[in-house]
């Protein structure tokens, strides 16, 4: 049987896991090293993640994931866009709300892919402000 040499799409979408892991990190104010600790994935190997250049195993995805309290499934790009475009957008009860919004705006076809990231960050910091767990709200002026 001959094979033929056609370029083959990746199954992980590391570009996608890679801003993950940066955002979170970011947002959790840890470095490198802490999430190294956190995660049993190697310092040097987040930082080629988070860079895009690195092409993590299926242990790592799966730390990482875990990690990031994200269904793998968010991560996978092995599947046909066209046929991706008419299909809702899937989330998992247990994603933060700004990663269920951030995969709806990057489905929008309305949007080109710059937009519907910056729309996203927009969301997360608006969200990440006005929804801090704990905090008491003002009292309401009678």
């Amino acid at each position: 049987m001959k094979r033929t040499n056609r370029p083959s799409k990746p199954l992980v979408n590391t570009e996608e896991l890679g801003r993950a892991v940066r955002r979170r990190r970011e947002e959790l104010g840890l470095s490198l090293r802490d999430v190294a600790d956190k995660t049993s994935v190697s310092a040097s190997t987040l930082s080629r993640i988070e860079n895009g250049t690195g092409k993590p195993d299926a242990d790592n995805i799966a730390r990482l994931t875990s990690w990031l309290d994200v269904p793998m499934e968010r991560i996978l790009s092995g599947r046909d866009p066209q046929a991706e475009a008419s299909q809702a957008v899937v989330y998992y009860p247990q994603e933060p709300t700004p990663e269920i919004v951030e995969a709806h705006l990057r489905a929008d076809k309305n949007l080109t892919p710059e937009t519907a990231s910056a729309l996203s960050e927009l969301f997360r910091v608006a969200y990440t402000q006005f929804s801090k767990s704990g905090e008491k709200s003002p009292k309401k002026r009678r």
